[in-house]
């Protein structure tokens, strides 16, 4: 039987990035997926990607960080599906890569709006719905709340928010059978690490590739796979913890991935993943 079979999920900002690896792994899985998206985001690309391999997905979309629109999510999941299994809080941005003096107070209202906003929201408004199921919650933390990272301090603060939060919540929602647990990601091959697609420059960039142990960036599909375990009933006996998949950036001493010879330990691929490389990045 597939890991995820007969369970609903939500996935937001599931239209770019991890967000879409993360709903192509659970459809192939058997869920039934509520692709969740900003309304320009490509929800309905990776929907029709589910429904070519035979899952079920819908496309939803709107501003998570309105409770009207949170909550019209959560109906929409359950009124096509019954029920509601997995929430996956994934929905961020990265707006601006700056040291703290010159970083812009509309990109931390922008990064409060969409990192830590929709997150509070999400979890409330699905936690009724979780009950019922005995569900989990699984949200996207990072490296940067673990580590403090210069010019994305602001980020990084926002996702130690997410990191102290769902621990709160795993704590308090345990009575009622309910899982809650983070992701942290390190270096993701998506929009966000590359300079042409970011406000990192080219020395920032080769630095954090350098910083990782394994050398390289790591791929959505890798980070998804965590996702899927922690989503699934073999992790049952885990909650209140933080996941570092991040290729051990945390606790690189140097730059040792300069030592890696280039392609090694990088995975075959097996998803159809049209955008790995998009994303939030932009003050919107």
């Amino acid at each position: 039987m597939k890991r995820l079979q007969g369970k609903t999920a939500i996935v937001t900002g599931g239209g770019t990035g991890i967000g879409e690896a993360i709903c192509l792994k659970f459809a192939m899985e058997g869920a039934q997926v509520l692709v969740v998206g900003m309304p320009e985001d490509p929800v309905e690309d990776v929907v029709r990607e589910i429904e070519k391999n035979n899952g079920q997905a819908l496309a939803f979309k709107g501003d998570i960080s309105s409770e009207e629109n949170a909550q019209q999510a959560i109906k929409t999941a359950t009124d096509k599906w019954g029920k509601l299994d997995i929430l996956i809080n994934n929905a961020g941005v990265f707006p601006e890569v700056n040291t703290l003096e010159q970083f812009s107070s509309e990109a931390f209202v922008n990064l409060l709006k969409n990192n830590v906003q929709t997150t509070f929201l999400m979890t409330k408004l699905a936690i009724p719905e979780m009950k019922k199921t005995k569900g989990c919650i699984v949200s996207a933390g990072s490296e940067s709340a673990i580590l403090g990272i210069p010019q994305v301090a602001a980020y990084g603060g926002t996702k130690g928010f997410v990191h102290a939060f769902m621990k709160g919540v795993a704590a308090e929602q345990a009575q009622n059978g309910i899982r809650v647990n983070v992701v942290a990601p390190g270096p993701i091959d998506t929009s966000w690490t590359h300079k042409e697609t970011s406000g990192m420059d080219k020395e920032m960039e080769k630095t954090m590739v350098n910083a990782t142990l394994m050398g390289r960036r790591g791929k959505t599909e890798e980070v998804a796979n965590v996702y899927l375990f922690l989503a699934s009933d073999e992790a049952s006996y885990l909650t209140g913890s933080v996941y570092q998949v991040d290729g051990g950036i945390t606790i690189a001493k140097g730059p040792i991935g300069k030592k890696v010879e280039e392609g090694i330990l990088e995975p075959e691929t097996n998803m159809n993943l049209k955008h790995e490389r998009d994303g939030s990045t932009e003050i919107k």
